[in-house]
């Protein structure tokens, strides 16, 4: 989960970590109040999951609050990379000396943490790493060792940051990595992390990816939840513990397994189509979950057929078919149904959806087959 500056910078700022002074407004009124609060020049700053915003006009200074005000009013429903601006940060306004970059993440192919840091901060780091690969430092780090002292100096001293922040840069890159491990995340990225005027380090952006598979030792992350904009039927499937991703085609695509949903896709792309979802109901799924995922599918308005793929290991396709069963109803569904059982009690299976069967609920004996008809029960798309 990709958290807005805000959120990230409360959970880098309690776990040591050097953050500016700030506060969250969602109205120009708040910004005004925040700006008075801190007193002085500070920085209104749009809050969006996505980068660019200083390009984008998103991110401005204020020397007084009336004018903070006012530039939170041009910020707030601005839009930034296909998202629409609904609170900004007003954060204290810090006299930079210098720019840095630094990042901790996790590179499955390695597998092991892997640090970056780099002089040149600030800016677009990905075309920094293209153009003068050098300027970016990096070093795997052991997951077991973690990241000693003289580590984080060695990184400091191979990107080439000034020397008089050699200390203080190493001991905020301790931190950030701690940060990393403590806070199960996928991704901290800080840029720029800045010298300031006076000889302090701080970050002064703070882009966080949590791994939301590991929620359940971090119960009160679920709140920072609260500040995104969700879809319903997002919503719907993350209630009801179902993978749940939004595609642009018409072909709905329900299965049992990362693996084979993902194969589904491919077929259905394959035989002409395009699928308007991946859903995976796991790979034990019972008849509950198979109708919640059949009725979460009932809320897309851009599905006009749905291809129900299932392989039978240990997910029993008896159920699976009660599961569809029950989500239906007794009703007709509200679009074209294609079902693929295979697997474990298969013909148990198909004999439980022999009293459904109809016109809009077809059983088609291979994935192939089964992606073809759905296809063009769609419309071809």
């Amino acid at each position: 989960m990709d958290l807005f500056e805000y959120q990230g910078k409360m959970l880098l700022g309690g776990l040591g970590v050097p953050v500016p002074e700030s506060k969250l407004a969602r109205t120009p009124a708040e910004a005004r109040h925040a700006a008075s609060e801190l007193g002085g020049l500070v920085v209104v700053k749009a809050q969006v999951q996505a980068g660019g915003r200083g390009k984008a006009g998103g991110i401005r200074r204020a020397k007084r609050p009336a004018q903070a005000e006012a530039e939170a009013a041009e910020i707030l429903g601005m839009e930034i990379g296909g998202h629409a601006v609904q609170a900004v940060l007003v954060e204290r306004a810090i006299s930079i000396k210098d720019e840095y970059y630094a990042s901790f993440t996790l590179d499955r192919g390695a597998r092991r943490h892997l640090a970056m840091v780099s002089a040149r901060g600030g800016v677009d780091i990905e075309a920094v790493a293209a153009d003068t690969p050098g300027a970016v430092a990096r070093m795997y780090i052991d997951p077991v060792a973690g990241l000693a002292s003289w580590q984080a100096n060695e990184l400091v001293y191979r990107a080439g940051l000034d020397r008089s922040a050699t200390g203080k840069v190493a001991a905020v890159l301790l931190r950030l990595y701690h940060a990393y491990v403590g806070l199960d995340a996928d991704l901290i990225e800080v840029n720029p992390l800045v010298l300031a005027e006076g000889g302090a380090v701080q970050a002064l952006d703070a882009k966080v990816t949590l791994d939301e598979s590991a929620f359940f030792r971090h119960p009160q992350f679920r709140a920072l939840r609260q500040a995104f904009s969700e879809e319903p039927i997002e919503q719907a499937a993350r209630e009801h513990g179902l993978s749940f991703i939004r595609l642009d085609g018409s072909v709905g695509v329900i299965g049992n397994g990362a693996g084979l949903v993902m194969s589904t896709l491919d077929v259905v792309s394959f035989v002409g189509g395009a699928p308007a979802n991946f859903l995976d109901v796991g790979g034990g799924a019972g008849a509950e979950t198979i109708s919640h995922a059949v009725e979460v599918l009932a809320h897309d308005e851009t599905v006009r057929a749905v291809l129900i793929n299932i392989f039978g290991g240990i997910t029993r396709c008896d159920l699976v078919a009660e599961g569809i069963v029950a989500a239906l109803g007794g009703k007709e569904p509200p679009w074209p149904m294609v079902i693929r059982l295979d697997g474990t009690n298969a013909v148990g299976g198909r004999a439980v959806l022999a009293g459904v069967l109809s016109d809009r609920v077809e059983v088609v004996p291979t994935m192939l087959d089964a992606a073809r008809r759905a296809v063009e029960l769609a419309g071809g798309s």
